[in-house]
């Protein structure tokens, strides 16, 4: 995954969606490794490799998260299609497109 894909989540982070919210998404993308965002009550870090304990699993190419994050791409088709895969709390990935809103 390019830095800049991960720099536009970072500007595009929504402080105030996230408060309250202790949460790991991991990210296993099928053509750029494995990142995870750790949210801890409205702030966000993103981090290379493997967390031990994440909230939710999400695998993908990049082009899809980009499709989603864009909303060219419906999240719940990307995830009946087989372009999404999710494992934990699938539901926290419902919340993706509210804590990294388009600006």
């Amino acid at each position: 995954m390019s830095s800049n894909t991960l720099e536009k989540l970072q500007s595009r982070f929504d402080p105030d969606a996230a408060a309250g919210m202790n949460e790991v998404f991991q990210f296993h993308f099928s053509d750029a490794g494995n990142h995870y965002l750790d949210i801890q009550d409205g702030t966000l870090n993103v981090h290379e490799g493997e967390h031990d304990d994440p909230s939710v699993s999400l695998s993908m190419s990049t082009d899809t998260l980009k499709g989603i994050m864009s909303g060219d791409v419906n999240g719940m088709t990307a995830f009946m299609t087989g372009k999404l895969k999710a494992t934990g709390n699938v539901m926290l990935a419902t919340k993706l497109t509210s804590l990294f809103p388009n600006k």
